[in-house]
């Protein structure tokens, strides 16, 4: 699904651009110049967007073992960094604009192009948001964004250029150019940071929240510890791996069994698109004090209290209940 939804993306970045430069031509507004200028960033950006999916969905090789989903990052900081540039140059014309104004024609016209273009990019935007949050897509997710942008800069330069039509003052496509052209440059910026945020691996603790939220809530009493927790998302495809204490006297088949339960119940969750790569620890004395399991045979020391796993203790690469952080941890 996001492949489809990504090319009628492209196809209709390129039907509104060309609609957008109509009313921009039969006007010659700057706020409408405005709109089209960042429906060029659309067009670019939409088709670089269809590449990056269509890349994102091949399958791992030894090339990229953990698959091709990082183009999509790429194609969004892409995107967000047009987006930026747009906002920038959109300053330039509304200040030219500004200086030396040129006569407007047929804002009625214009108006309703532009208004019709912006009410379809609102649609469209919200349905390729929903999707891309779905999919778990940033591609999807950044083209949302930037269509529900997109569509609030169009109304308000409908506004903008109704209020114009009205009162006859001028001046106001330009001012309406530059405020609008703040929010695009804000709205770049945030597309870039949350795209070189998964380039750089940035941890997202919404997502690692989520995951710990889940195994804690089913946890089972065998499951003495949890460490070394790292979540990361390529593309549609999260990659789980940590580090689990089990009873020391497990055998293999009954350590398996245990690591396939936690995975059925990540994926359970997130979907059939997830790798799970655990790695079992075996329980030492000091873990009695924290480990729950009744009628252990070899229990050493009676039970105290079980350590409930959160952001701050999951992470770090260290089992919890050693001697020197029993107290601080339990």
């Amino acid at each position: 699904m996001p492949v489809r939804i990504q090319r009628y993306i492209a196809i209709l970045s390129v039907i509104l651009f060309l609609g957008k430069l109509l009313a921009w031509y039969l006007t010659h507004s700057v706020s409408i110049l405005t709109d089209a200028l960042e429906s060029t960033v659309n067009v670019i950006t939409g088709f670089i967007g269809l590449y990056s999916i269509l890349l994102a969905a091949k399958p791992r090789d030894t090339n990229h073992p953990y698959g091709h989903g990082k183009v999509e990052f790429i194609s969004a900081a892409l995107e967000g960094a047009l987006i930026m540039i747009a906002g920038l140059f959109i300053i330039y014309e509304a200040i030219a604009q500004l200086l030396e104004p040129k006569p407007l024609h047929q804002l009625n016209m214009g108006i309703i192009i532009t208004l019709c273009a912006g009410v379809i990019n609102f649609l469209y935007g919200r349905y390729a948001l929903a999707i891309g949050k779905k999919n778990r897509s940033a591609t999807l997710e950044a083209a949302g964004k930037h269509l529900l942008t997109d569509a609030y800069s169009t109304l308000a330069i409908v506004i903008g250029l109704s209020i114009l039509l009205l009162t006859g003052w001028q001046w106001i496509d330009s001012i309406v150019a530059l405020c609008f052209s703040v929010i695009i440059i804000v709205t770049g910026y945030k597309v870039l940071r949350r795209s070189l945020a998964g380039i750089m691996d940035e941890a997202d603790e919404v997502l690692l929240t989520e995951v710990i939220d889940i195994l804690q809530r089913n946890r089972k009493p065998q499951w003495i510890d949890l460490h070394n927790l790292r979540v990361i998302q390529y593309g549609d495809v999260l990659h789980v791996d940590a580090h689990i204490t089990l009873p020391w006297y497990y055998r293999v088949a009954d350590a398996e069994k245990e690591i396939h339960s936690l995975e059925d119940m990540v994926r359970g969750h997130f979907g059939n698109k997830v790798e799970v790569f655990i790695h079992i620890d075996a329980c030492m004395s000091y873990s009695c004090k924290l480990c729950a399991l009744p009628n252990c045979p070899v229990r050493q020391e009676d039970y105290q209290k079980q350590v409930m796993w959160t952001m701050d203790n999951v992470w770090a690469d260290d089992k919890h209940g050693k001697p020197a952080d029993i107290n601080s941890r339990s």
